[in-house]
Order: C-alpha cells, then structure tokens, then sequence
C-alpha cells in the first residue's frame, strides 16, 4: 500500500510517499525557521499563510521524488491534531479535497502518534523497529511525556509536563540569550563547548514515583540568573547553556529510568523534535544500557516535523479498516489514541 501523507501541524509543510508503513519512497519539507526567526517563534497567522502557498510544491516535488503520480497513491493521511488550528486546516483541506476529487480512502493522524511511529521507518534498508510493548518518551516544542505503547494505536500516558514542554524551554532560554530560534539547535551547539556543572540550575519534581516533569521554573531560574549575573560572554554563554541542556536532560533521563523500573519494559524509543538533542541522545543510550534496555532513536532528521511519519502512521489506521469522512475536521488539543 502507498499512501501520501500530508503535515502542517506547526511550521513545517511536508508531503511524503511511503509504502506498507515503512518503506520511505519520498519525504518533502519546507521549513519556515527563517519567517518565524526574527520573530522569536511561530507566528500562527504567518505559519498558515506559507503553509497555502508551499503545500502543492511540496506535493508536486515528494511525488517527482517518489517517481509517482496521483493514480499510483492507494490512500492519504493527513494531520488531524493537536497543532495550531489554522495550520492544520491547510494540510486537512488539501488531504480531503485529494480524496473526493480522486476517490482515494483518507485518515486523520495524531501527530504525536506519527512521531512515535517514525522509529519503523526505513530508507533502503529495513532495520528492526521496537517490540510492543514498549516504553516511549516524546519530547518536543509542545509535548513532553512518557507513554507505554501497546500497540500500533493503542497508547498509554503514564506521564507528561504539567507546564511547559522541553522544547519549549530551551527556545525561551535562547531567546533570553539572544540566540535566535529555533533555540535549541542553536543550545545544542553551544552546550558541546560548555561546562554543564558551570551553574547548577533546579531539577524538578525529584520524587521517585512521580512521572510527570515540569521545566517552567527552570526558565524563571534561569531568568533570575541573568538578572543577578547579567548577559554571559564567550566562553561563558556555552556554559550557561550547556548547564541548562543537562538540567533539562538529567530530569528526562530520571524520570525515563524510574518508568522502566516500574513498568519493567524492554524496549525504549526515543521521539519527537528534541530527540535531535545530542546530549539527550548520548544520555539516554547510557541509561538504557545500564538498565539493561534497548533504546530505538530515529534519525535526527526524522525527529523534527515530517509528513512521512504521518504517512506510516496512517497505514496501521488504514490496515485496521479505519476510514475518514469528509467531514474530518482538526483537533488543536487531540489526545492520543488508546
């Protein structure tokens, strides 16, 4: 089965071909960090305007790419939610106006949901996805959480942020240093010459049993910081943020280990757009092996937004018989299927 899919959760304008729910055939994104950067962050209005002008060449390039056209895509997933509104409309709108006018099956597909199916991906080269049940920790801009996946489609929270997501606190922290945005790209970078014991910025939420995380107070800290301190320099700026990115991590990390312990899974995946984070990555690959675990990470690029989780995540709706109507409509707060 070949299915297109279509993403425009956010500010990202994706169109992917990718067959029986792995195999990557093409995968276009046209990123708007250069629009939103001056700004600090998305701009919700703005993000939607550059989604309707990029969606058709974006389609048109993934199927050059894929070396197919309309009449070869047996079906077409689409991003239903959660994202901002108006961004989802424009991918949601396309995907259905390409059902009706080709009769071709439509599903709608959570986004979180497609990052944790991103894993089974494979481009050229089958790899081993994660045995179900498996333990997941997404984090990105909007959403940090540790979920037990039972299956494809059934998904379990067992934990999530009770303020601001990761991702969300390292573009806060790098807009307080004037770095830019996306700030944690930029954090990441700077953090591999810094000293992450230079401050000792708070770990939230320390109590054992408790998977929830919470990163706001991180961000007031570290804005009391630069206020006591004033702006680093050189060498100083690597180490407040290598300082900040092991805070953040050492608390993604804690709270990953003591879900292993108490749900005694096997296999770990690692999602989402902070999953790109190198120190996350190299940390958390530590704690796996010492816990004796198997760590599934997808490719950096297949980490931040990109329709080619969609598409396979739609396939597993699509081999369950689930079907949309043209009636589907976008879910900004859409909880994960279970």
């Amino acid at each position: 089965m070949r299915v297109l899919g279509i993403e425009t959760s956010c500010d990202e304008t994706a169109a992917a071909v990718v067959e029986d729910g792995h195999r990557l055939r093409a995968d276009v994104v046209a990123s708007q960090i250069a629009i939103h950067g001056p700004y600090g962050g998305v701009v919700p209005e703005i993000a939607s305007r550059h989604h309707v002008t990029n969606l058709i060449p974006v389609l048109d390039q993934a199927l050059r790419d894929a070396g197919v056209s309309l009449d070869d895509v047996d079906a077409l997933a689409v991003t239903r939610g959660p994202g901002l509104v108006g961004a989802l409309l424009c991918g949601l709108q396309l995907g259905k106006a390409l059902a009706f006018a080709r009769g071709l099956p439509l599903v709608g597909v959570n986004h979180l949901e497609a990052h944790l199916t991103a894993v089974f991906l494979d481009e050229g080269e089958a790899r081993p996805g994660p045995d179900f049940p498996h333990l997941a920790l997404l984090v990105s801009g909007g959403h940090t959480a540790l979920i037990r996946a039972e299956d494809f489609g059934r998904y379990r929270l067992l934990g999530a942020t009770r303020d601001d997501a990761a991702g969300e606190c390292f573009d806060k922290v790098a807009k307080m240093l004037g770095l830019g945005y996306p700030g944690g790209i930029v954090i990441d970078r700077l953090a591999r010459e810094g000293n992450p014991q230079a401050v000792r910025f708070p770990r939230a939420l320390p109590r054992r049993a408790d998977l929830d995380f919470s990163f706001s107070g991180l961000k007031t800290a570290v804005l009391n910081h630069l206020q006591r301190h004033g702006q680093p320099q050189g060498q100083g700026v690597a180490d407040l943020c290598a300082s900040v990115q092991q805070a953040v991590v050492d608390v993604l990390v804690r709270k990953t280990r003591v879900a292993l312990r108490q749900t005694g899974l096997r296999h770990l995946v690692l999602a989402g757009g902070v999953a790109a984070n190198s120190r996350l990555r190299a940390d958390l690959q530590a704690a796996a092996t010492d816990e004796g675990v198997t760590l599934h990470v997808p490719p950096p690029r297949r980490c931040t937004d990109n329709a080619a989780m969609v598409a396979a995540a739609g396939y597993h709706h699509l081999q369950r018989g689930e079907r949309a109507g043209l009636d589907l409509n976008a879910v900004a707060n859409l909880p994960l299927p279970t």
